[in-house]
């Protein structure tokens, strides 16, 4: 079936018309209610800098249910000491803009373009945009974001400066996602590093089943 190519109508394919890989439509913006929907409906946007917006919704879904957090002995240890001071959303500019300069393996570029910047931090000024921050002291060590809808929080990238900062602080949101209900952390696609945290591949419709029943759009 041929790719679909979006234009600036507000709608995506059916998700069983994604190729192998997931890539499901190309094209369109990332106006803030396309961006909405898309997470909504399971669809996330990736692509290069010299790439008009890919769309993709892999089968299956790299996830980690909130309640299957799995935090290893040294990182526990990390935890008792308070060896970093987390805050959510008090540097959400800073930590897009480190998560675009991370240096990834099997990557030359970035996929977090400044449109991508633009794009996430209108998302952020209207509530649904969150960032994770790891303090050591005054210097911002390490972090991430994603969206926050409902009971559902769509990770999108994470960086470090210093050894187990971005994962101090994803599992300490993890834990407070816990403590708010929220049941599903998607994350993506398949990395060893969240895997190790407890993330599992679920089949798509499962997952879309999941996001349907704790996402509602605002009133």
């Amino acid at each position: 079936m041929p790719l679909q190519v979006l234009t600036d109508e507000l709608w995506f394919p059916p998700l069983e018309e994604a190729s192998k890989d997931g890539l499901l439509a190309i094209g369109g913006d990332l106006r803030t209610d396309r961006l909405l929907l898309a997470y909504r409906s399971g669809i996330f946007p990736w692509f290069n800098d010299d790439e008009p917006p890919l769309w993709w919704s892999p089968d299956p879904r790299f996830v980690l249910f909130s309640d299957e957090l799995y935090i290893s002995k040294s990182m526990n240890q990390l935890l008792k000491r308070n060896a970093f001071t987390v805050t959510t959303n008090k540097a959400f500019k800073e930590v897009i803009r480190n998560c675009s300069l991370q240096k990834r393996k099997g990557q030359d570029g970035t996929w977090i373009t400044d449109e991508i910047e633009t794009a996430y931090t209108e998302l952020h000024e209207l509530g649904y945009a969150v960032s994770i921050e790891a303090w050591k002291g005054d210097e911002l060590a390490g972090g991430l974001y994603g969206i926050r809808m409902g009971n559902c929080f769509f990770g999108e990238s994470m960086f470090a400066k210093q050894s187990n900062a971005s994962k101090y602080a994803f599992i300490s949101y993890v834990q407070q996602l816990q403590q708010e209900a929220v049941v599903l952390v998607d994350c993506q696609v398949y990395t060893e590093h969240l895997e190790s945290l407890g993330a599992r591949m679920i089949s798509r419709n499962e997952f879309i089943n999941i996001v349907k029943e704790n996402t509602q759009p605002r009133q």
